[in-house]
């Protein structure tokens, strides 16, 4: 999927996405990966969903956001509850969804200036 912007503000946006790659900017990721308006992270998550632990919601909180949206490829997966009791403990909102609504989703969230941190795995 390609999206055209009128202006999203500052910062990274998502530009496209398909099976096996993510497009931010003029850089393509095709593994899983972490998008903040600044950063670009491709060494936090876990090579699956079902992986996920507590040390990377960890590492996710360090980033500052008010909500994470999690993409867990091409159909919803949700991780471990004591990962998403982490978040909530810590009053980070996570939704947890396919990877291509995560995308759409942080592109809305980050135009309108929120602290979102989008956590991708490959559709």
């Amino acid at each position: 999927m390609q999206f055209h912007f009128d202006d999203l503000g500052s910062g990274h946006t998502i530009a496209a996405y398909g099976p096996g790659w993510i497009r931010v900017g003029d850089t393509r990721i095709e593994c899983p990966c972490v998008i903040t308006a600044r950063e670009l992270l491709t060494d936090v998550l876990p090579a699956a969903p079902a992986a996920l632990t507590l040390e990377h919601a960890a590492r996710l909180r360090a980033l500052g956001p008010e909500i994470v949206l999690l993409g867990t490829g091409s159909r919803q997966l949700f991780p471990d509850a004591a990962v998403l009791r982490d978040f909530a403990t810590a009053g980070v909102g996570c939704e947890v969804m396919d990877s291509g609504a995560a995308c759409r989703s942080y592109n809305i969230l980050h135009g309108e200036g929120r602290a979102v941190v989008a956590a991708l795995f490959m559709l």
